[in-house]
């Protein structure tokens, strides 16, 4: 086959961090090409160049075998090569067709022809089973939704070579599917697909071959038919790597929360959370499952203070907590994972070692007489880097600087460090490596077993059967039942994940 990309010595600093060092990276015209390594292995960096969002400090890049300068996205355009990004670039005020038309050659300048443009984007979800309305304000779409834009977005502009960074992270195992089926059509016609994932899993079944970082460096680029997850793990981390979620039976204490016909609506004022009933125990994990955008994120903002319910009550340690602002509930020992890391769970301007202690900035040791003890704060923050492993070069740096899954890791830091007697945990894995998700999922279960009551918020089916207890399922805002997780069959979750089945009890807890 022939080379469509060439990167020869590519390096990239930043301040404190070595991101390319002298990286060659070499893809075949009409492959699905993975990069895979951990959080902050360089990965998105290098895409970045290659984009014309960075430029590179040295290192040449050749496009069919011409070298070329890749200043500025636009150009990357012009040469055929089109991105997904991790972390949407996308304006929340505009709609999904403003979105989509936004930075492209119009036929009669300046006039825009949004209409013709609708109908266009219409057909191409229609197509690839997106099911987006062009006309709806981005900032009214679910995290799911938002990727569904972006991915049309680029198939909208023709792009002969597409990036994906981490592009399933928000996506069912049944939409993964689908955006697979699309990824393969276009490889079949001719396209090539550059493809950033965690998810050892996907590599082996989308990739032709595979690259692996890590800490900036190249170790290996193998062809997927020759290799295996075991082997893909150990080159990513240096290390062998556990599949298994080791745990014992869960020991349920006290009911830690417990919601009672609760409802609420979404940012459009339609119904999205229906009378819902459960609760969950000190010492269990409840999983959560169902397709993304059937309100498992309303509901948990009614539970945490975000949203305001509708109707029903919020019950924790006993407590009518509906009306109460969200500092008590963190201030009761509520732990809260959130899902958009960046909207709910950072301030991304603020130092990581200020972003630790979000809750707790006002309290002693952290504060004096309302002064703010920066030398205990800097001494926290050091611990927390070592102990959840977070990639930076200094407590100082702003967290937007950080990868998105070390970004994820100052979440997980923050909230899991405090303790909490009930931990509402939205996708806690999302955007992390094999690696990190080893050690969140063990911490996790550490946290059951030390009589922590958590609600796990998931779209990863792999991820809520590995480390659930109990299982409840959501559809169309309605609990379709909940299940024991060694009663459980994958038909029956699939079948209530679609709406097509409902339990009439709710099991007991195990």
């Amino acid at each position: 086959m022939t080379s469509i990309i060439k990167m020869e010595k590519i390096t990239k600093r930043f301040p404190g961090v070595l991101a390319n060092d002298h990286v060659d990276l070499e893809v075949e015209k009409g492959e699905i090409h993975v990069l895979l390594g951990e959080n902050g292995a360089g990965k998105t960096t290098l895409m970045n160049i290659l984009y014309g969002l960075h430029q590179p400090d040295a290192g040449t890049i050749y496009l069919k075998g011409r070298e070329v300068k890749i200043n500025s996205p636009r150009k990357a355009i012009d040469l055929g090569i089109g991105m997904v990004h991790q972390h949407f670039m996308l304006i929340p005020a505009l709609t999904v067709t403003e979105n989509i038309v936004l930075g492209t050659k119009v036929p009669r300048e300046p006039f825009l022809d949004l209409t013709g443009s609708a109908e266009k984007i219409k057909a191409l979800s229609r197509q690839y089973g997106f099911n987006l309305d062009p006309s709806v304000k981005v900032w009214h779409l679910s995290v799911g939704q938002q990727q569904r834009v972006e991915i049309i977005k680029t198939l909208y502009r023709g792009a002969d070579i597409l990036i994906l960074d981490e592009p399933t992270a928000v996506l069912t195992p049944q939409e993964t599917q689908e955006l697979f089926a699309i990824l393969r059509r276009l490889k079949d016609e001719g396209h090539t697909v550059i493809f950033i994932s965690h998810k050892l899993n996907e590599v082996m079944e989308i990739s032709d071959r595979i690259t692996v970082l890590r800490q900036g460096r190249v170790i290996k680029t193998l062809r997927t038919k020759d290799t295996n997850k075991a082997e893909l793990a150990r080159l990513m981390v240096g290390r062998e790597v556990s599949f298994v979620v080791e745990k014992t039976p869960c020991q349920p204490g006290q009911e830690a929360l417990r919601i009672s016909g609760l409802k609420a609506r979404n940012d459009r004022q339609l119904e999205a959370v229906k009378s819902i009933d459960l609760a969950v125990r000190a010492g269990e994990i409840l999983g959560l499952a169902g397709v993304d955008g059937n309100g498992q994120s309303e509901l948990v903002e009614a539970i945490a203070g975000l949203r305001k319910a509708t109707g029903g009550e919020v019950f924790f340690l006993g407590q009518p907590v509906r009306h109460q602002p969200l500092r008590r509930l963190f201030e009761m020992g509520l732990g809260f994972i959130p899902e958009d890391r960046h909207r709910q769970g950072l301030v991304k301007e603020m130092p990581l070692m200020e972003n630790l202690i979000l809750q707790r900035f006002y309290r002693p040791p952290f504060a004096r007489y309302g002064f703010l003890n920066y030398r205990v704060i800097r001494e926290y923050a050091n611990e927390l880097i070592k102990k959840y492993d977070i990639r930076t070069p200094s407590p100082l740096v702003p967290a937007k600087n950080l990868s998105g899954g070390n970004q994820q890791k100052v979440v997980l830091a923050r909230e899991m460090d405090r303790q909490p007697a009930l931990l509402i945990a939205m996708h806690p894995t999302r955007g992390l490596d094999v690696g990190a998700t080893e050690y969140v999922h063990r911490r996790i279960i550490e946290e059951r077993d030390r009589g922590c009551a958590i609600l796990l918020v998931s779209t990863e089916l792999e991820e809520i059967l590995a480390l659930s207890d109990r299982i409840a399922v959501i559809y169309e805002g309605e609990i379709m039942g909940v299940l024991n997780r060694n009663e459980i069959s994958i038909e029956d979750l699939g079948l209530m994940m679609a709406g097509s089945k409902r339990l009439s009890r709710e099991v007991s807890h195990g």
